[in-house]
């Protein structure tokens, strides 16, 4: 194909999802902290399965929270479905003040999940910015060069398959491709509270991310070795699931720090990708810019 029509598609995507692609790039560094920072669990002793139950019975009396969630750099527990603000886990009462890191976090999530409150919008960028690794692929090795057009080429073909990974891993997330194999374990409704005796019985609760209903399922999410592992409950007790590897990839929650650093570099590389892009199409326009009338130059259009 044409490498000056690739160019061309390959300038025009970038313009027009530009700033969706911004949003999701910015709030997917601040997750790929995430993995590094709630991996190291509550301090000891600050949270057990009877205190914890405790904590659920005296917020939720009516029952209805339909699961939790714990941020272990601000010490609280937010009980999810029943509206109530976050739940200091030192001292059992409403959190006085809210954690600055948790609540970007949370706000992270939610943006890089639905960028202005739409999935579809977040899915189109990401196959954009899939579109956009394809196209620079086809336009073949570039020459390098200390200038910000060969960084820009060098660092995209020299992290070409971190770059690649994020976006499919995210569109696999996105499609609810697990890429696992086997039938799922049978399933069983339980209470919170007994979720969380249950899962206390073979697992340290102070590792515990969350405990909710997913797909109809109830599920527990549980730091170990390194690893954010996935548990399902069953008549057997706490079942583990298979592995759903695109989302530990995306997520980084494979290896913690080592996956979590993979991710930031990917995150500062799209970053510096996506504004270089930028600054090179601007400077080229404003190179090209048709000389004024009082200049007594005739004026050109200039291309796109």
């Amino acid at each position: 194909m044409n490498n000056v029509l690739l160019l061309k598609l390959h300038r025009w995507t970038s313009l027009v999802f530009a700033l969706p692609l911004l949003a999701v790039i910015v709030t997917g560094l601040i997750l790929s902290l995430e993995p590094m920072l709630q991996s190291r669990g509550l301090p000891a002793g600050v949270i057990d399965a009877a205190r914890l139950t405790e904590l659920i019975q005296r917020h939720d009396p009516d029952g209805k929270a339909r699961g939790l969630a714990i941020n272990a750099t601000g010490q609280q527990m937010r009980l999810l479905g029943v509206g109530t603000g976050p739940i200091d886990l030192a001292t059992g009462e409403a959190a006085a003040a809210s954690d600055p890191t948790g609540d970007l976090l949370l706000w992270a999530r939610r943006t890089h999940e639905r960028l202005l409150g739409s999935e579809w919008l977040v899915i189109a960028s990401t196959i954009a910015l899939t579109m956009l690794m394809a196209i620079g692929v086809l336009m073949g090795l570039p020459r390098l060069r200390n200038s910000v057009a060969g960084w820009h080429k060098g660092a995209a073909w020299f992290t070409l398959p971190l770059l690649v990974l994020s976006p499919l891993t995210g569109l696999c997330i996105a499609f609810g491709l697990t890429l696992s194999s086997g039938p799922p374990p049978a399933r069983l409704a339980v209470k919170l509270t007994d979720a969380v005796e249950r899962v206390a019985q073979s697992h340290d609760v102070s590792r515990l991310t969350m405990i909710a209903n997913r797909g109809g399922r109830m599920m527990a999410r549980i730091y170990e070795d390194g690893e954010l592992r996935a548990y399902t409950f069953t008549p057997d007790g706490v079942t583990p699931l298979p592995r759903n590897w695109p989302r530990l990839l995306h997520e980084g929650n494979w290896s913690t720090w080592l996956s979590g650093t993979l991710n930031v570099v990917t995150s500062v590389v799209l970053l510096g990708l996506l504004i270089t892009g930028v600054w090179l199409w601007t400077r080229r326009k404003l190179r090209r810019r048709p000389p004024s009338r009082h200049s007594g130059g005739p004026a050109v259009a200039a291309p796109l």
